[in-house]
């Protein structure tokens, strides 16, 4: 297929830029082992789809933030057919839009058509701030449990010192023995909360910018997840039943090893007839510009997702899928190819863009190829083209638009401040949500994501400072 005219970027600090023209094939990419890092903070895959625990593969980046302060110091030029000025994602999405044009002009041009064609604002309004409630986000909450555990506690319950396993039977008493026994640590986890929770923390102003549904049962640990939600700045709305308990995650630690144990319980309940339909909880739908729903969810309530899909494709505002794990795409692929043509970007890792290639019969290995294939597929909302992107752990993250596929570095880290790579790949969706929903080039969406990543995995679980350090 013949190169289209490109998308004027910026070449930012700390980002290599490496465009693949369309019709230029590269080399497939080895398969890479698996990594320590996982697709939701807090719940392995359901029972039956899976032989084993949950594969490292199938959690995004392993970004550093080493060298950010020194290479924010230079900036380099930029590259071969890029135009020095960044338009906004609303170029991007826009397919009339034309890129490749002089940098001199390139800047009053860009601000001029960013306000005629925003991407977040509806149509011909200028969107001067964010507002309350304008990214919407649906998934499983899960309450994150941590605590620092002896060997006799793993022994009691069976758990090896690095694994990854749903609750049996025999881990019923365990999260409350966890509470009473040691000294723990909340946090609001679960996939779709955990981006949703990272993109609030990048935003900061206004509190509750993130919006959050899902299902959560009456009881003590829904208590604390609502009040670990509101902490957060998250204005969470959980549909609240008493058939099963909350979903929680204990975490338990000991050395330098992590042993996750996931009961998703209630995260497996939601009910879009009890309150995705409900008139006050559809309002705050109808006030969001943008919409983020992982994978995982098509699980749980499909017809939810394709509501709300559905509903941001007749309003033209953005609606965002990350494919979350291999399973999805192998055994959930109706709900999934159903709810594509809404899809205006897709999230997802090497992992996980390999195995809805071989679903699809895309017949290559190679992820820019994969990652063009991906942005071609069918569409509802002629008026947005789709973005691809696929992160690759240390490895370039791959972005498709309809006229190019670019590739940005992730910033350098140093090894030794790795701490925990579980969360990295939805804290890259937070972070580059935050700046999605202020209007901002896709190359500063995608280095607040990789910045946003390389701050989770220096810490424990998906959890960050007071205040993020992104200039």
């Amino acid at each position: 297929m013949p190169r289209k005219p490109g998308v004027g970027v910026m070449l930012l600090p700390g980002l290599k830029m490496a465009t693949a023209p369309a019709s230029q094939p590269t080399s497939p990419r080895a398969s890479e082992p698996a990594r320590d890092t996982r697709a939701a903070c807090s719940c392995p895959r359901p029972p039956g789809l899976v032989s084993g625990p949950r594969s490292g593969a199938e959690r995004p980046p392993l970004p550093g933030a080493a060298n950010q302060r020194a290479r924010s110091a230079r900036r380099g030029p930029p590259a071969r057919g890029v135009c020095e000025d960044a338009l906004s994602v609303a170029e991007c999405l826009s397919p009339g839009a034309v890129a490749v044009v002089p940098a001199a002009a390139a800047r009053a041009d860009a601000e001029h058509r960013t306000r005629a064609l925003l991407s977040v604002g509806q149509e011909g309004e200028a969107m001067t701030s964010i507002s309350e409630n304008i990214l919407f986000g649906m998934g499983n909450p899960l309450l994150d449990i941590t605590a620092v555990v002896d060997k006799d506690f793993l022994d009691k319950y069976s758990l090896k010192p690095n694994d990854q396993i749903l609750a049996e039977d025999k881990h019923k008493e365990l999260f409350d023995e966890l509470v009473k026994k040691f000294k723990v640590e909340y946090h609001a986890g679960g996939s779709t909360q955990n981006s949703i929770k990272v993109a609030q923390w990048m935003i900061q102003q206004p509190h509750k910018a993130a919006t959050f549904f899902g299902c959560i049962g009456i009881d003590k640990f829904g208590e604390i997840l609502k009040k670990k939600a509101a902490e957060a700045h998250v204005d969470a709305h959980y549909y609240e039943q008493n058939e099963q308990p909350t979903g929680t995650c204990a975490a338990c630690i000991t050395g330098g090893n992590r042993s996750l144990v996931a009961n998703l319980a209630a995260a497996n309940c939601y009910k879009k007839e009890k309150h995705l339909d409900m008139e006050k909880n559809w309002m705050l739908v109808e006030k969001a510009r943008v919409y983020y729903i992982a994978g995982f969810f098509l699980t749980v309530s499909p017809e939810s997702v394709l509501k709300v899909a559905r509903h941001a494709s007749e309003n033209n505002r953005i609606f965002t899928l990350n494919l979350s794990a291999p399973f999805i795409s192998q055994f959930f692929k109706e709900p999934l190819m159903k709810v594509m043509p809404y899809v205006d970007i897709l999230f997802g890792n090497e992992t996980e863009a390999a195995t809805f290639a071989r679903e699809q019969g895309f017949e290559t290995e190679d992820i820019k190829e994969i990652a063009k294939k991906t942005q071609a597929l069918p569409k509802v909302n002629s008026k947005r083209q789709r973005i691809v992107i696929f992160t690759q752990g240390r490895d370039d993250t791959v972005l498709a638009t309809e006229s190019e596929v670019t590739a940005f570095a992730v910033l350098d880290q140093d090894q030794k401040e790795i701490v925990d790579t579980n969360g990295a790949g939805d804290a890259f969706v937070g972070g580059f949500l935050s700046q999605l929903v202020s209007d901002r080039p896709l190359t500063e969406c995608i280095r607040a994501g990789h910045y946003a990543a390389s701050v989770i995995i220096r810490r424990t679980g998906c959890t960050f400072p007071e205040k993020p350090d992104f200039h």
